[in-house]
């Protein structure tokens, strides 16, 4: 078990656990387990632990192709996982369009404030005045019924099928950049053309999050798989660390979103 440890972070320790758990529950009961929702850097863990083993694989869905947060299905050899397996589904959120306007933001803090759990839902996709989100079945009846306000509009939340999703008006830039480390702030440096001492106020200061955690340790270590968000300048999505120039410096490939 030591030698996964040393292959990930000391604060992913409890998360490497649970996927430990559930591949030997897999082993054991030879049968799937589905995960919650999990952020693209759980993904990452997952996938590296799991792999594909041979009697036991995992699969991802979100809803769609570009869903960022998805469900996992882990699985032995005779399961052949189909869509309704991961048990989610779509729903939009009808609001008076006309006088009032609704962010990423609102509609997450609404949902959490039902007291559920982050992981049941999955993304949001905002599509012009369309607003759209993923959730576990588990908590769909729930949340269809408490769900009746976002800040001061009414709202109501209908059922869709996962075919009639939107496509966010959100666009991932990739670029290729190279960094002489992964701290958090040469990596924001890199990323949003800014200087290493700006990085690394915007750090100190609270204003970073590392896959929606705040993070204030400007040599805090990034990973393939990371979500970087930094106030004022947007996201950025680690894709691939591609390897090192002929200069030692690390090339990675990054996803901006502004």
């Amino acid at each position: 078990m030591s030698v996964i440890y040393q292959h990930f972070r000391p604060e992913e320790k409890e998360f490497i656990d649970q996927v430990t758990g559930w591949r030997q529950y897999v082993e054991d009961a030879y049968a799937d387990k589905l995960t919650d929702f999990l952020d693209p850097r759980q993904q990452f863990i997952l996938s590296s632990i799991i792999g594909d083993q041979g009697n036991i694989s995992c699969k991802f869905f979100g809803g769609t192709d570009r869903c960022e947060r998805k469900r996992a299905l882990i699985f032995p050899e005779y399961f052949q996982p189909e869509t309704d397996d991961f048990r989610l589904g779509l729903f939009e959120i009808h609001y008076p369009k006309k006088f009032i306007q609704l962010d990423h933001r609102m509609v997450l803090g609404s949902i959490m404030s039902l007291g559920l759990k982050r992981e049941k839902f999955g993304d949001i996709i905002i599509s012009g005045d369309r607003i759209q989100f993923f959730m576990a079945k588990e908590v769909a009846d729930f949340v269809t019924l408490e769900l009746n306000q976002i800040g001061k509009a009414k709202v109501s939340i209908n059922k869709q099928k996962i075919t009639e999703a939107v496509f966010s008006d959100e666009k991932l830039r990739e670029i290729e950049t190279t960094a002489s480390s992964l701290r958090l702030d040469v990596i924001l440096a890199a990323a949003y053309n800014i200087s290493r001492q700006k990085a690394q106020n915007l750090v100190q200061q609270g204003h970073v999050k590392v896959n929606w955690e705040i993070v204030e340790r400007p040599s805090f270590d990034c990973a393939e798989g990371d979500v970087l968000s930094a106030r004022g300048l947007g996201r950025c999505n680690i894709l691939e660390i591609q390897g090192k120039t002929k200069k030692d410096k690390l090339r990675i490939k990054l996803g901006i979103l502004k």
